[in-house]
C-alpha cells in the first residue's frame, strides 16, 4: 500500500473491526482540529462553489501564500501529483527516493526517462539539464527535514521544473519554499491537509505556482472536484490556529516517546531522527512482515517499508499516535523475539 497499510484487510483478516485496530501504518495525526458537528448546517441542495473563494481565502491566511502565487485544490494530494504530471508531460524525471509511489507509478504510465536520485547517500548527484525534479520534504519514510537553499539553487542553474512535495511539513516550524516561486516560474509545491488536520477521509490537497502555471493546470481540471462536506470542513480546521500550536507540540512529545519505545525494545539497530509524525526503524534481526505477523495478536498494523526505492523489509515505519497506543505497542515489542 502506498499510504500505509490496509486497516480494513487487517481487520477482516483478524475478525475484528477496523477501529479495534492501532493503526501505526498510516501517518495521520490522532487528534482533529474540529469536531464532524460543524458540518450540520451545510446545505447541499445548491451546488458547491466550483472556484472554491471560501477556501482558497482560508488556505491563504493559514499559509500567507505570496502575491503572485495562485491554489489549485485538489481531492488530495495523491490527486494533485497525478494532475500535476499529467499536465507538465515531463520527458526526463529526477526523483529523488526513497518517495512514496504515486510519482514512479504515475511516471511510468506517461512514459517519462526516469532517473532515480539515492538522496540518503548521493543527495549532490549531478541531474540532466530541462529535467523535472520531484523532491519530498520533509522526506518520508524517515521523516528528515532538508535545507532546501542550495538544492534549489543546483536545480534552477539546470533550467529544471522543480515540484516539492510539502504534505508534513506542517509538522514543522520551518518556511515553504513557496517564497520562491516569485522568483522562478517553474517550481511547484504540493501540500496535504488531511495528514496534519487529522482528516484523511476529507479529501483536500493543493498545488502552489505560479499564477499562470496554475492557469494552465486548471484548463484540464473539472470543476467541483470537492464536496460542499468537504470544503466546510476543512474551513473550520483552517481557522482553529491554536490548533497548529498544539499539534506542533503533541507531535514532538509523542514522537519523542515513541522513540524511546523503539530504542528500549532492542529489536533495531538503527532509528532514523524523523522531524514529523512518523519514525523509520531498521530490524537488527528479521524482517518487518515477521514482526507484523508476530503483532496480530495485539491488533497492532505496521509499515513495512520495502516497496521503496533503497529499502529492504528491515525497514519498518512507525506512525506517532496517542500515549495509550504507544503505551500497548511498547508492550507488545518487549514480547517479540525475531
Amino acid at each position: 500500500m502506498s499510504h500505509g497499510g490496509n486497516i480494513y484487510q487487517f481487520a477482516l483478516h483478524l475478525g475484528c473491526l477496523p477501529e479495534q485496530v492501532l493503526d501505526f501504518s498510516a501517518n495521520i495525526n490522532p487528534v482533529q482540529a474540529v469536531d464532524l458537528t460543524c458540518l450540520q448546517g451545510v446545505k447541499l441542495t445548491p451546488y458547491a462553489d466550483p472556484d472554491y473563494g471560501m477556501l482558497k481565502q482560508a488556505i491563504n491566511q493559514r499559509y500567507s501564500v505570496p502575491a503572485g502565487v495562485g491554489i489549485e485544490l485538489f481531492n488530495g494530494a495523491s490527486a494533485a501529483i497525478f494532475a500535476l504530471l499529467r499536465s507538465l508531460q515531463p520527458k526526463d524525471l529526477v526523483l529523488y527516493v526513497p518517495l512514496y509511489g504515486e510519482y514512479a507509478h504515475i511516471a511510468g504510465e506517461l512514459g517519462c526517462n526516469v532517473h532515480n536520485i539515492d538522496r540518503l547517500n548521493r543527495l549532490m548527484t549531478d541531474i540532466p539539464e530541462h529535467s523535472t525534479v520531484i523532491f519530498v520534504n520533509p522526506s518520508t519514510p524517515d521523516g528528515q527535514l532538508y535545507d532546501m537553499q542550495d538544492l534549489l539553487a543546483r536545480w534552477q542553474a539546470a533550467d529544471c521544473t522543480i515540484i516539492i512535495d510539502e504534505s508534513f511539513l506542517d509538522f514543522c516550524t520551518n518556511d515553504s519554499v513557496a517564497q520562491h516561486i516569485m522568483h522562478y516560474d517553474k517550481l511547484y509545491v504540493i501540500k496535504s491537509l488531511s495528514k496534519f488536520y487529522g482528516c484523511a477521509g476529507i479529501r483536500i490537497g493543493f498545488v502552489l505556482a505560479a499564477t499562470a502555471a496554475i492557469n494552465e493546470l486548471q484548463r484540464l481540471e473539472p470543476a467541483w472536484k470537492l464536496s460542499s462536506l468537504d470544503m466546510a470542513y476543512m474551513q473550520q480546521a483552517l481557522a482553529n490556529t491554536a490548533f497548529i500550536e498544539q499539534t506542533l507540540q503533541q507531535t514532538t512529545h509523542l514522537r519523542g516517546l515513541l522513540h524511546q519505545v523503539l530504542q528500549d525494545s532492542g529489536l533495531f539497530d538503527k532509528i532514523y531522527p524523523g522531524q514529523t509524525n512518523f519514525l523509520l526503524a531498521r530490524l537488527a534481526n528479521g524482517n518487518g512482515y515477521n514482526m507484523q505477523t508476530l503483532l496480530e495478536s495485539s491488533r497492532i498494523l505496521i509499515r513495512v517499508c520495502d516497496n521503496f526505492e533503497g529499502l529492504d523489509k528491515s525497514h519498518v515505519r512507525f506512525a506517532v499516535k496517542d500515549e495509550q497506543a504507544i503505551a500497548q505497542l511498547a508492550r507488545s515489542l518487549k514480547e517479540i523475539r525475531l
